[in-house]
């Protein structure tokens, strides 16, 4: 049965979920209160990470995170700020933050992440988007020290327990690796499951093919209210339509906190700040990497490299603090020597917020009290990882489908 769907925020979550509930027949619009060309979605690193197993809620990470509170250049950076919502979500942070949660969290995971990663070659098969970088080079995880290697290297060991090809590479295996560039690294772990992509190439693309198949795209309208009866969305009111849909899924990334309270549904979610800075000249480098002691992602993308990184709970805003982009910069040649990202890139750089859930899974589910409601958000540093994944899952639970896999463990009421 065809269905008049509402899909409130167009960022590669959003436009997943357009992609495959079209595909399925059904009338989709999308709602987002920008203009879908910057954000979370266009600045990210571009991986693909079935390595990625270990949820961002893990042992340890509180204590760093305070840490770090009062320094705005460190890589994990909390402002102290006295908000309800941030104080709740730090409490779940906390006990999500333990060995047998993270033990029960690598499974699913690594599954979402594998259906995510066949989907996004599935897509460029299709060829709906027309041509796009897809490339399974993986990722290298580079250190300097032997603290860093031996703690990555249990990492590794579990990647490799789960069936995810890895290696290990000296620092001449490394060199051989990446003849074109000087590398300051005693070596890596390469993490040869993994793949990336050109965000701001696939971005545009996606957006116009939904166009062309007759997907509604709203942009720049805010939805400012949500009226339900009888457990059922009735109606989304933004600041230029009314909409009467028959299904809504909630995609709106760091802001889906804030809408989920127009619908007295608890959702515990952050916004957690990222930063990317493009060198567009040739830097050499072909592998995409992951700086160790730098906390830092490095991608070779399509006409340039991305520097990306940090993780910044400060609010739900666009800020670009400079001294964070000048610690990317540092942490870029501190790698890198003979490069020197210079003022202009640096004065280029953006931001996007990633929505974070206390535990370091995604949100994925219909909602039990609001019947025509699902929910997919709260994706972290995996949120374009997972797009495609979380896109066909939304289809499937709106058609009344069997999941691809098991989705309990993303249930969007899990905390409460």
């Amino acid at each position: 049965m065809t269905k008049n769907i509402v899909i409130i925020g167009g960022g590669i979550i959003g436009l997943s979920s357009a992609y495959f509930l079209s595909k399925e027949g059904h009338q989709v619009t999308v709602i987002d209160k920008g203009d879908i060309t910057s954000g979370a979605s266009f600045v990210n690193a571009g991986y693909i990470t079935p390595s990625h197993i270990i949820p961002l809620a893990s042992p340890g990470m509180i204590a760093k995170g305070i840490r770090m509170m009062f320094n705005s250049a460190s890589p994990f950076y909390m402002k102290p700020r006295l908000d309800i919502d941030f104080l709740k979500w730090s409490w779940f942070f906390h006990k999500s933050s333990t060995l047998a949660k993270v033990e029960k969290a690598i499974p699913v995971i690594k599954e979402i992440n594998l259906i995510s990663r066949e989907l996004f070659s599935d897509i460029k098969n299709s060829g709906d988007l027309g041509d796009f970088q897809l490339e399974r080079k993986g990722l290298l995880m580079l250190y300097k020290t032997e603290a860093s290697y031996l703690h990555e290297k249990q990492v590794a060991e579990r990647v490799h327990f789960e069936g995810l090809e890895v290696s290990e590479l000296n620092k001449s295996e490394l060199q051989k690796l990446e003849p074109n560039v000087n590398i300051d690294a005693e070596g890596a772990i390469h993490y040869e499951c993994d793949g990336h992509t050109t965000p701001t190439e696939i971005m545009p693309k996606l957006l116009n093919y939904l166009k062309t198949q007759g997907v509604v795209i709203k942009t720049n309208e805010e939805v400012l209210d949500i009226k339900t009866a009888s457990g059922n969305i009735k109606k989304v009111n933004t600041d230029k339509n009314i909409y009467q849909p028959d299904e809504v899924v909630l995609a709106a990334g760091s802001w889906s906190g804030e809408l989920s309270k127009k619908l007295n549904l608890k959702l515990s979610l952050q916004g957690g700040k990222g930063y990317r800075i493009n060198v567009e000249r040739n830097t050499g480098i072909s592998i995409p990497a992951i700086l160790m002691e730098a906390k830092m992602a490095v991608t070779p993308m399509n006409g340039f490299t991305r520097f990306a990184g940090t993780m910044e709970f400060s609010g739900n805003n666009n800020i670009v603090r400079k001294e964070r982009v000048l610690a990317i910069a540092k942490g870029a040649h501190s790698f890198y020597p003979e490069l020197e990202i210079n003022s202009v890139e640096i004065e280029s750089a953006k931001t996007g917020l990633r929505p974070v859930s206390p535990d370091g899974l995604p949100y994925i589910g219909k909602s039990t009290s609001i019947k025509n409601l699902t929910i997919a958000t709260g994706h972290a540093m995996m949120g374009w990882s997972l797009g495609p994944a979380t896109g066909k899952l939304v289809s499937e639970l709106i058609n009344d489908k069997k999941t691809s896999m098991d989705i309990a463990a993303f249930s969007p009421e899990r905390l409460f």
